[in-house]
């Protein structure tokens, strides 16, 4: 049967890409070496699938069709929004579980909308650059979350779709070792006066919260103090609650974490153990 072994917490920011020598080289090693020590610890935990949770930034969907959740049963491809460095290409994808866990949805109440010839945006293509393409042959199942843009996923709902994908992982015949990765966050202001702003304390409340496992403090968030305090980038926490309550919300560590103004987010990474 299929198991949850692992998950993670990671930023997937594109300034990382158009802006690379932005930060002081010493700071910018910090997060490529944590993104690299993901990678090691995902080929230790003999992992064969990711099902990467990421976010719908409006340019997937535009204003025609905002869903609240979506996931991939079909051929994978991304990143739609081109990077130096991260080009369009097809993203191995695991078929069977994506539909699996679709199916098993729809019979415990979660109304999945689902890509079955799917494009991705950098939500997903980062944290599959970066954690599982120096790891060939892992597939992918991307998730995507409605906290790019309101009306936003609900917290709660969050949660309860991350204890519903580990049910359906559990119940998937196949013999997986799957990994549940957050992508998104933390602190970050997108296109308004105060983009480029970090806020270290309201990204240590959440590191603690991940890495602690209290699940009930991120869940307890108002969409109105994550605005205030971590902007609407921010939003984008709604992946780690997913993730965390895939995982059995058992706490974790830091991997690193850095302000980096220059890439205007708050860049956390922090392994998730698996309960």
């Amino acid at each position: 049967m299929a198991k949850i072994v692992g998950g993670f917490v990671v930023p997937h920011n594109p300034v990382m890409y158009f802006n690379p020598n932005g930060p002081r080289p010493e700071v910018a090693k910090v997060i490529h070496d944590a993104y690299a020590e993901t990678a090691r610890r995902i080929a230790e935990l003999g992992a064969t699938t990711a099902i990467i949770i990421g976010c719908d930034h409006y340019i997937l969907y535009g204003t025609q069709c905002l869903p609240r959740y979506v996931i991939s049963t079909g051929e994978i491809d991304g990143p739609v929004d081109q990077l130096p460095g991260l080009k369009r290409a097809p993203i191995l994808s695991n078929i069977d579980l994506g539909r699996h866990i679709a199916e098993e949805g729809c019979r415990a109440g979660f109304d999945w909308a689902v890509g079955r010839a799917m494009a991705v945006d950098h939500s997903i293509a980062v944290p599959h650059h970066l954690m599982l393409q120096p790891n060939p042959g892992i597939k992918t199942v991307a998730v995507m979350l409605a906290c790019g843009v309101d009306p936003f996923l609900p917290m709660a709902r969050a949660r309860a779709l991350g204890e519903h994908i580990a049910a359906a992982v559990a119940s998937f015949p196949g013999d997986e070792r799957v990994v549940v990765i957050g992508s998104g966050g933390i602190s970050h202001w997108v296109g308004d006066e105060n983009m480029g702003k970090v806020n270290p304390d309201f990204d240590r409340l959440v590191l603690d919260a991940v890495t602690t496992g209290d699940i009930d403090r991120l869940t307890g968030l108002s969409d109105a103090y994550i605005l205030e305090h971590g902007g609407n980038g921010a939003m984008e926490i709604r992946t780690y609650v997913c993730a965390m309550a895939a995982t059995g919300a058992a706490g974790g560590h830091v991997v690193a974490y850095e302000p980096i103004r220059e890439w205007v987010t708050g860049m956390g990474l922090a392994e998730l153990k698996a309960a």
